[in-house]
Formats: C-alpha cells, sequence, structure tokens
C-alpha cells in the first residue's frame, strides 16, 4: 500500500512512548523488532534521551513528528481483530489510565489549536507543498509521542474541547458537543416521521460502512437480493453526499467528520493504470473497507482500505468531481455543526490545496473552464461530454467558492488565494455570457455569421446556426431558459442538464435572473423533466444513429434509460435546494410528493426508464442509498428550509469587479459591463 505523508511540528515533553504502525516499520532509518501489527514501546526517560541523541540528525528533542495517515482525532490508531474485534490492541490497564492519549496522538500532526495559536506558524514556508512529502511512499505511517510523566493529558483536552464549543457560528445556529455530534438546531421539536420516512431512516443506517469501530460512509447499495454488487458494495465520495447531509441536518455529525478526514489519507496514496499516476492531489472516486488476515496470526484480521481512483472503473476514467464535492461537503459540515477546527486542521488545508492546485494547474486550455473527459462525473460512461460538461463547471464554482472560505491566509496561500478569485470571476462571466440561452440568445445564434476573425467577433466559437436542433425551437419556453450542456470551438451541446443547472442555481454561478428562468423552464416543461418520477438526468436522450455515434451504443445508456434521459430520484435535494433559495419550495414539494408515492412501493431503485420514468430501470439497483438519502434530505429541507441557506450561496458582486482581462494590455473594452446589466439587484 502506498502513501504519502504529511509532517506536523510541536513543541512537546521529552519523549517516553514511541508507537510504531506497521510491521516493517523504523524510527527514522533504524529498524526495530518486528511484530504481526502494531507495536508499543514504552522507553524510559534516559533511554529515550539515549536514543534522541544517536538520531540527533534527524529527531530534536523539542519536536514531534506525526504521519498523515493517523491524524484522524476519531479514528482508532490501534486496529485489528481477534477475540476481541475492533477494540484498541493497546493493554487495557495502560488504556484505562491514559484514556485521552489516542485523541491527543492524534491531533498531534494536525489540530492546530491544541499546539498553537494559528495554522500560520505551521505553514511558513514560502511553498505549502514543502510540508508534503514525496518521498513516503511503501512506509507505514509513524507516530513518536512524548508525554511528560504526569502530565494531565484529560484535563488539557478537555480544554482544548472547551475552546472549540466556544467557536460556533452563531449565525448557523448550530452547536457541537464534546463528542463532536452537531446539534444542528438548539431547539427543534420532533417532526412525527411518516412510515416512509422510518423506512428510509432504517436502510440508510443499514447501509453504514465501519472502519475501525468507526462509521466512514454509506454504501451506493445495499440490495440483499443482489448477487453481483459489482462497486455498488464501495463508498462512493459522490453519492456519499446527499448520506452525509441527511446526517447532518438530524444532528449526526460523526460519520462525516469520519468520511471527510479517511478520504483525506487516501488522497495521498498514487495508484497507477498502465504505468500512468493521477495528479498529486486527485480525490478517489470510492474506497472499499476490507478486513484481511494479520500475518503468522492465526484468527486476527485487520481493516484496509483500497481506493479506486478510477483504474477499476468502466472506461477506467479519474474521477474529477469527487475532489469537489469532497470541498463542498467539508464547508457543508461547517456550517452545520459550527465546528470550524477541521477546516483549520494542517493536512485539511493543504488536501484542500492540493485539490485546487490540480483543478488549477497551467495547461493548453484558453478557457476558465475545467477541460476534463468523458465519464468523468456522475455520467461516468461515454454519453459525449467530454470537454468542458456542465456539471463539472457548476462543481468547480462551488468548490472554488467553499475554498476561498477555509482556506487561511498566509505567506503560502496569498498566491493561490488571488488565483482562486481570478478563476471565480472568469468562470463566472464566461459560463453566463457563452452557455446561457433562452428564447432571445437562440435568435442571435440563429443569425450567426462564420468565420470571423478579430477580437470584436460575435461568433467567438464559430457555431454554425444549423446546429440549432429542431427539438430546441418549439420545446423552450418564452420566459425560461438554462445552460446548455458543453460548449467546444464549433459545438454547442443543446441538451438540457438537470444537476449543472440546479446546482448553477445552488452555488449563484446563474444571475437570480437566470435562476428563475431555470425554474420557469422546469416547470413549464414538468411533463418532460418531472413527469411520473423527478428527475430526467437529461433532456432529451440521444436516440437512433445518434445514440450509436455517440455512445458507441451503450446497452445500458439506451435511449430514456440511464444517463441517456433517466430519471434520478437523487436528484431531489438539489432540485429542493433551488427552489428553497429562489422561494419557491412548493415546486419541490410537488416534486418529492409524487416521488414519495413510489420510491418505497419500487425498493428505492437507482434510476426510471421510459420517457415519463414510468418503470424501474432495466439495469436499476434496487435500496440505492443516494436515492434514499436524496428523499431524506430533502424531507429534512423542507422541514427546516432555513438551513438552506446555509448549504447554498449568494450573489458576490465583486467577482464581476475583478476582471481578469483587465490586467492584459491591448484590451479595448470589455464585454462584462453587458453582464454586469443581466444582474438584478
Amino acid at each position: 500500500m502506498k502513501t504519502g505523508s504529511i509532517i506536523g511540528i510541536s513543541s512537546m515533553k521529552p519523549c517516553c512512548n514511541i508507537l510504531i504502525l506497521g510491521r516493517n516499520s523504523s524510527i527514522f532509518g533504524c529498524p526495530l523488532p518486528k511484530s504481526g501489527h502494531f507495536t508499543e514501546y514504552n522507553l524510559s526517560r534516559s533511554q529515550s534521551k539515549l536514543y534522541c541523541l544517536m538520531k540527533k540528525k534527524c529527531f530534536h528533542s523539542n519536536k514531534v513528528l506525526g504521519f498523515r495517515s493517523v491524524v484522524d482525532s476519531n479514528r482508532r490508531v490501534f486496529c485489528g481483530s481477534g477475540s476481541n474485534w475492533g477494540q484498541s490492541r493497546v493493554p487495557s490497564v495502560w488504556a484505562e489510565k491514559n484514556n485521552r492519549f489516542l485523541s491527543v496522538i492524534a491531533n498531534v500532526a494536525s489540530n492546530t489549536r491544541n499546539h498553537s495559536s494559528s495554522v500560520e506558524s505551521r505553514v511558513n514556508e514560502n511553498s505549502f507543498e514543502k510540508i508534503y512529502i514525496q518521498s513516503g511512499f511503501n512506509v507505514k505511517p509513524l507516530v513518536i509521542e512524548r508525554i511528560e510523566e504526569g502530565q494531565d493529558l484529560v484535563g488539557k483536552d478537555e480544554g482544548t474541547e472547551n475552546e472549540h464549543k466556544s467557536k460556533v457560528d452563531d449565525g448557523a445556529n448550530a452547536s457541537t458537543d464534546q463528542f463532536g455530534k452537531a446539534e444542528v438546531l438548539e431547539s427543534t421539536p420532533e417532526r412525527h416521521l411518516s412510515d416512509v420516512e422510518k423506512e428510509a431512516w432504517k436502510l440508510l443506517r443499514g447501509a453504514v460502512v465501519n472502519y475501525c469501530g468507526n462509521p466512514v460512509g454509506t454504501v451506493a447499495a445495499a440490495d440483499p437480493a443482489d448477487k453481483q454488487p459489482l462497486n455498488y458494495d464501495q463508498v462512493f465520495i459522490r453519492d456519499f453526499v446527499p448520506s452525509a447531509l441527511a446526517f447532518l441536518l438530524n444532528g449526526e455529525a460523526e460519520i462525516v467528520k469520519n468520511f471527510l478526514l479517511h478520504t483525506l489519507q487516501l488522497q495521498s496514496w498514487e495508484k497507477t493504470v498502465d504505468c500512468y499516476s493521477p495528479g498529486q492531489g486527485l480525490m478517489p472516486a470510492s474506497f472499499k473497507v476490507r478486513t484481511v488476515p494479520l500475518d503468522g496470526r492465526v484468527g486476527e484480521f485487520e481493516d484496509v482500505l483500497d481506493p479506486d481512483f478510477g483504474e477499476s472503473a468502466i472506461g477506467r476514467v479519474a474521477p474529477v468531481d469527487s475532489g469537489l464535492w469532497w470541498i463542498i461537503l467539508l464547508r457543508a459540515y461547517g456550517k452545520l455543526t459550527g465546528d470550524y477546527t477541521l477546516q483549520e486542521r494542517v493536512d485539511v488545508q493543504t488536501g484542500i490545496r492540493l485539490i485546487l492546485n490540480l483543478c488549477l494547474s497551467d495547461g493548453f486550455d484558453m478557457f476558465p473552464t475545467l477541460l476534463v473527459t468523458d465519464g468523468s462525473c456522475m455520467i461516468d460512461r461515454r454519453m459525449g461530454i467530454h470537454g468542458h460538461p456542465l456539471e463539472i463547471q457548476a462543481l468547480f464554482y462551488s468548490a472554488l467558492r467553499c475554498a476561498r472560505e477555509m482556506l487561511t491566509v498566509n505567506d503560502s496561500t496569498r498566491n493561490l488565494v488571488v488565483a482562486v478569485n481570478n478563476r471565480l470571476s472568469a468562470l463566472s462571466f464566461h459560463m453566463r455570457e457563452y452557455y446561457w440561452v433562452d428564447m432571445k440568445k437562440i435568435n442571435e445564434i440563429y443569425r450567426y455569421k462564420t468565420e470571423e476573425y478579430s477580437t470584436e467577433a460575435i461568433n467567438k466559437f464559430n457555431i454554425y446556426p444549423d446546429q440549432i436542433p429542431g427539438w430546441l425551437v418549439d420545446w423552450i419556453p418564452e420566459t425560461g431558459g438554462y445552460f446548455i450542456g458543453n460548449l467546444q470551438p464549433a459545438h454547442m451541446d443543446f441538451r438540457f442538464f438537470t444537476l449543472g443547472n440546479l446546482w448553477a442555481i445552488v452555488s449563484s454561478l446563474s444571475t437570480s435572473k437566470q435562476s428563475e428562468g431555470i425554474l420557469n423552464l422546469i416547470e413549464e416543461k414538468w411533463d418532460d423533466l418531472v413527469a411520473q418520477m423527478p428527475l430526467k438526468i437529461c433532456y432529451p436522450a440521444l436516440e437512433h444513429e445518434e445514440w450509436r455515434i455517440i455512445t458507441g451504443g451503450d446497452p445500458k445508456n439506451t435511449p430514456w434509460s440511464y444517463h441517456n434521459g433517466g430519471s434520478w430520484p437523487t436528484l431531489l435535494w438539489q432540485f429542493m435546494l433551488a427552489c428553497i433559495k429562489m422561494e419557491r419550495p412548493e415546486l419541490a414539494r410537488k416534486a418529492v410528493v409524487l416521488a414519495e408515492k413510489r420510491l418505497s412501493v419500487d425498493h428505492w431503485p437507482e434510476y426510471y426508464d421510459t420517457r415519463y420514468g414510468r418503470f424501474i430501470g432495466k439495469q436499476a439497483r434496487l435500496h440505492q442509498t443516494w436515492t434514499i438519502a436524496g428523499y431524506l434530505t430533502s424531507k429534512l429541507l423542507l422541514d427546516k428550509p432555513e438551513l438552506a441557506s446555509i448549504l447554498s450561496w449568494n450573489e458576490d458582486y465583486e467577482l464581476l469587479e475583478n476582471c481578469v482581462c483587465g490586467l492584459k494590455r491591448g484590451r479595448s473594452k470589455c464585454s462584462r459591463v453587458t453582464a454586469k446589466s443581466q444582474i438584478a439587484v
């Protein structure tokens, strides 16, 4: 198993405890006795001092080195099984005497509030990559902890917890108890749950996956009758988001915190596909908890996290959206719990920056949109969405806004923050100006001149008017509009993609006028986009020769099935967020009531087929977790609509003022003046 590491430095007392995690570990190059699993060394004061002097060149008496794979404060450092499944392998007497020791170890490397006043003291280099160890692969994680004899660990830790509790964001109307579990509202009367909701909660809790005795996520589907689960028995970052929100809105934060930290640990693992490695900072699409036997120990096992970066997926496509969803969920965790210490940790800050560096890296592309391959998002099969698909751009915009909120600004991040602001400005303008279509814009495209060469060109992407499809002319309403699915040179994908349009509303990528237009279109075309099961993933479906050419004759993406015009109930929660933000909750409530009639009866399918969503998908998994969680999250948001504002974004007017092209010479005018006029203040 390959892993990277992060160094966290903290001032502590001389060492007396050394914990070695792994069978062939060593301390700074010096091998220690082998063992079957994790080994504990209790060294005397003189022995510790002697050893430190021997290794003085790499170990200073006033420093602590903590490694990334054990920074999770909720994760049990000792993880194995035998007669005591999931329990610590530390002797019980020692554990009782030092009942707070493990949490202290976990926080040494990353919890900056415990040992310093700010992140700046830890990350004060010119570049944050300097705390990221590139040569740490093929090495089991190591933690060295030094504790002064007689030190009151419990008192110290409790003091830290009290400090954390005092930092609760009053604006979020949330609080966090000493166990890290959220109380979303201080005084929320319990609502009577319907039978459908009770069943949904039971199924959601039954889908929870545990790692070392702690919940870390939910499997994609948990159908007991499914004999070939494929990868549906794994925890997907994308799929877990609605589950996480359901738990957070219900006051259960532990599983979400564990998920965020464990997936962060997986970020630095390098996987290869035919000798190629993914970019540094890539988050896995999914992971699976495997129980493997310990070498040389009969009847004893250990839990192992096995991530998938796309090397096992159909099409072998790396997940672009996983890191974006992870950042979005990290912000939601802080907003709904009031616990912002998680996002302030050094390892979490580094994880955010690695994702941003991967997404903001320079390339040959001229556009501010993110260039990706087909199948790199929720639509993970060949559907002709390669290039600059709307879904990725909306998530990218959201992740950038989240990161800007959460990044600790210091010398090492100042340039990154500037890059984020510039990209947000350029991306919002680009999407609003070139992806938006309504009757007025379609009339303009219909009269486009081609082969225009100059900076004054109207038809900047050389779009041919004949590309306007026949179905669009009669389909688009007079009072509505939407963001098209894709834009590339000489190509506009006019299909309506629901997730991208809904998330454009939630993130304020769209103006208020455009957001109203999207909801107007959905209401006007209710029978096409909602029908008997909300909501269509895209409209219309690819059919006939177009389907054969674009999908390659995909037998799963046949017309009006799966990603090709199928209906996905999990989109309910995003529809709910968008409608509440635009003060039209009755529209989402209508969709929830519609779904509620069938979801339980049909055993919570993954998707529905046919033009109007009448049939359960021919290859749909039952007891699909994000279908269940999407419904529950929608119901919780209906009950607590005030929390929807926490999970969404308002318009940032400063973005339009931050014009990147104003920094370039030779520009006589900027078309952003036109873009600003579209915003209704």
